[in-house]
């Protein structure tokens, strides 16, 4: 018991340093783009288990359609997403937080690799509108907790400043 406190503990002091790091970045001159890259990077680089770390933000053109926006890891061949398709989709659509511990086990996943296991989808809203969300993907089954939902969703708070 003591070990999944400490492992519990321990995500969230792991994300409270990613928090504040990614404060800086935000706050940072760079353009949009390499922000979210470097929150990309930040995401994967601290947390074993976001195999898959990007951003899908609302086309300005088409207001109900996701474009792939910074990533890291494997490419994708789902650059571009309608609301209320797949997992990502669906999170825009209903505008609210997705963690998917199995994704074999939903029939409007769109998969990206045989690799992925799992996923969770937090929309960023702006204004009470989506414009964007953030998307990672794991290799392992049922690896997120109640911490990646609540410091990924204050993560989305945070970077709806720069929309």
């Amino acid at each position: 018991m003591n070990s999944a406190l400490d492992n519990d503990r321990q995500r969230e002091e792991t994300f409270r340093t990613v928090l504040q790091k990614a404060d800086e970045v935000i706050r940072s001159a760079e353009d949009r783009n390499k922000k979210l890259h470097r929150i990309c990077r930040l995401l994967a680089d601290h947390f074993e288990h976001y195999d898959w770390v990007g951003f899908y933000l609302v086309d300005p053109q088409k207001e109900r359609e996701l474009v792939l926006g910074p990533y890291v890891g494997d490419p994708t061949i789902h650059v571009r997403i309608e609301f209320g398709e797949g997992i990502c989709g669906q999170a825009a659509e209903r505008e609210e937080t997705f963690v998917i511990q199995d994704v074999s086990k939903e029939d409007n996943y769109l998969s990206c690799s045989v690799n992925v296991k799992s996923e969770i989808v937090v929309p960023i809203l702006k204004e009470g509108k989506v414009v964007g969300e953030i998307d990672i993907d794991s290799h392992q089954l049922a690896p997120f907790t109640k911490h990646d939902r609540v410091y990924l969703e204050k993560l989305a708070e945070m970077l709806s400043v720069l929309f």
